[in-house]
């Protein structure tokens, strides 16, 4: 039996290996992924349909999230972006930090969004003059040095530095910085919702003292009303902030700010309203005028650029900027 089909098998191949060779050859061109990724033009999400606000308002517009979209470096992708001139090539180590992986990458993105629904929220509520309590501040790992010598990992939560309870990374780098070079730093931290004993070594650079971390802060509130952001497990980053926190804001008051446009936009929030600059505001204004925006946000430090494209590619879009979250307000009852 075994001796029947391993000769049809054999003289199958010799039969076909040219044609083989061919699927084979097509299916490595396709998989196999260059050190490369390019960016394309994206498009934006609806956060009606994402944002919910109990006892939310009723709005006629949207405020709508804008979004790069990005394709894996193999080798067609890369030619078809010498044909389509909005995609660009970006190398791997010029998104990634020094020494770090894809993966990692992508759970310190997760991480920044999880910050910008926090600040959008905390931010949206104290504007609006409604209740929100912040229980406790979380410090998450997001990024971890190739010179740093510890046992962290990213997402880990940071409690306490020496015994200390620590609230900040200004608080950390006050404790690091009084230390000595190669002295070990006790860290109590929570990983998989566990607290457990971790390390690290201080090392010097420029005469600073450092462990080699940095987190990003996110918080545990209670809000009246009760609110919840959802998001997919694809999305990642902090460039929304500034449109969730319109959004929340818009279901906690009584004036609709959309005055029923289709509003496309961009920018990072800190929970004191301040607007951050982005990249790839290119591909973001590209993305809201395909989806027939009325307005394009962005952050003051990319308005020139913003203006650029439009004026380029012969725009009907209205471009506006904030710093802050007040600003965006006004610009948006002017219009």
């Amino acid at each position: 039996m075994f001796t029947k089909i391993y000769e049809k098998s054999k003289n199958f191949i010799k039969e076909n290996y040219k044609s083989l060779i061919v699927l084979v050859i097509i299916f490595m061109v396709f998989t196999i992924e260059l050190p490369y990724s390019i960016y394309t033009p994206g498009g934006a999400v609806n956060l009606n349909d994402r944002v919910n606000v109990e006892n939310k308002e009723e709005v006629k517009g949207s405020f709508n999230m804008a979004y790069v979209s990005m394709v894996k470096g193999s080798i067609p992708f890369l030619l078809l972006s010498k044909v389509f001139p909005d995609w660009d090539i970006v190398k791997k180590g010029d998104i990634t930090a020094k020494g770090e992986s894809m993966d990692e990458l992508m759970m310190r993105e997760r991480l920044y969004l999880q910050e910008s629904m926090d600040n959008a929220i905390i931010n949206a509520y104290q504007k609006a003059n409604k209740k929100i309590n912040i229980k406790s501040i979380i410090n998450n790992v997001s990024y971890i040095s190739e010179e740093s010598e510890s046992d962290l990992k990213v997402g880990d939560q940071i409690i306490s530095v020496n015994g200390i309870n620590i609230s900040s990374i200004t608080e950390l780098k006050e404790i690091v910085e009084k230390l000595n070079e190669n002295e070990k730093v006790n860290l109590k931290i929570k990983r998989k919702e566990k607290e457990r004993d971790a390390y690290a070594t201080t090392y010097k650079i420029d005469g600073v003292t450092k462990i080699g971390i940095s987190f990003v802060t996110t918080y545990d509130y209670e809000a009246t009303p009760k609110v919840n952001i959802k998001s997919k497990a694809t999305e990642a980053g902090s460039s929304g902030g500034l449109m969730m926190s319109l959004t929340v804001y818009n279901q906690l008051t009584e004036t609709d700010i959309t005055k029923g446009k289709k509003i496309v936009g961009t920018g990072t929030i800190d929970i004191d309203g301040n607007v951050g600059e982005i990249g790839g505001v290119k591909y973001k204004l590209i993305g809201a005028v395909k989806n027939k925006a009325d307005i394009f946000i962005c952050p003051e430090e990319n308005y020139e650029e913003a203006i650029s494209v439009a004026k380029d590619k012969d725009y009907d879009i209205k471009i506006i900027s904030a710093k802050t979250f007040d600003e965006a307000l006004e610009k948006l009852a002017n219009i």
